[in-house]
């Protein structure tokens, strides 16, 4: 009979990666609470219970620059561990390629995959002329200053960045001249549309869902690879034609020193998490799609926004 090792207080327990015992640890970048936190939690909770790891995995919260302190010791002290896991998000790329990691780059760990997000939306009035997506990038590509975009970002955050890879995707390369302002979340953003000071909002799914049922906003378009379950009705900016996808991930990297078997087998265990009911649950019980990228897909999607997010930092001016 397997044994399982419970301990008090702080979860600590021991696990069997490749053959050989050792502890597991996900580092939760931020305080107890909150998107990465929970990210450690749940998905270290279910590698546990669907038996992908043999005893609960230990989560280590280390707050501190935005998740560059973790970033920091991941990349100088703990290398080359390969039982360490480490919460990320969109919010680590962005602040990757934005060269907020005091001059660490996305290239010193090994992104591992993503299984969940909060998908980005781009949201208008009701009575908006602009029936589609097209419709909004024609209009600004004839008269950029005509629309202005309200979001809970600040001005080169990830709500900025969204739209302007939309433009850059329609062709349109002069994204300087475009009208954003940074407001105090989603909800204010909305307010902001819907009063008419701005003509729409940039956010994502979880800030405008209780808005919808009352019909002042129409979402005209997700950004997701597919249209996003119990929202069939709302059409991705990839069918209308602008190849975009940018939600706000929930995800893991690793430490870039380990064997390229012990990063497959980390993705081969977030798959299992991301196909288990436990996690579907978790998913539905936190406001959550599915998107799911793992191993080298999930690498290359990571390598791709740092570059497009650099590349429109620079042009913005929020980074030299």
């Amino acid at each position: 009979m397997k044994t399982k090792v419970r301990a008090f207080g702080l979860t600590a327990a021991f696990c069997l990666i490749g053959g050989a015992a050792s502890a597991a640890e996900c580092i939760a970048p931020a305080n107890p609470g909150g998107g990465w936190d929970f990210t450690c939690r749940q998905i270290g909770k279910i590698l546990y219970d669907i038996g992908a790891v043999d005893t609960p995995v230990q989560v280590t919260n280390m707050p501190g620059a935005g998740g560059g302190l973790a970033y920091n010791s991941v990349v100088n002290e703990r290398n080359d561990e390969e039982n360490l896991i480490i919460a990320a998000s969109s919010a680590t790329t962005t602040r990757l390629a934005q060269n907020a990691y005091a001059g660490m780059t996305a290239d010193q760990v090994r992104f591992v995959g993503a299984i969940g997000a909060d998908p980005g939306v781009i949201v208008v009035a009701a009575d908006s002329p602009f029936q589609t997506l097209g419709d909004m990038v024609e209009a600004i590509k004839a008269e950029p200053g005509s629309v202005a975009f309200a979001g809970g970002s600040a001005v080169g955050g990830f709500d900025h960045l969204k739209p302007l890879m939309i433009l850059k995707e329609g062709g349109f390369t002069d994204i300087g001249k475009i009208k954003y302002i940074g407001v105090d979340g989603g909800a204010d953003a909305i307010t902001q549309t819907v009063g008419g000071f701005t003509q729409a909002m940039t956010g994502d799914m979880s800030e405008i869902v209780s808005f919808l049922s009352n019909g002042d906003i129409r979402v005209i378009a997700v950004l997701t690879d597919e249209r996003v379950p119990g929202f069939e009705d709302i059409p991705t900016a990839k069918e209308q034609g602008y190849d975009v996808v940018a939600v706000n991930w929930r995800g893991l990297y690793v430490p870039k020193g380990i064997s390229d078997a012990h990063f497959d087998e980390w993705a081969g265990k977030l798959q299992q998490v991301a196909d288990s009911d436990e996690w579907a649950q978790a998913m539905a019980d936190n406001g959550l799609a599915p998107f799911t990228k793992v191993g080298g897909d999930f690498q290359s999607y990571v390598d791709g926004l740092v570059s497009d997010i650099n590349a429109m930092s620079k042009e913005l001016g929020v980074i030299q």
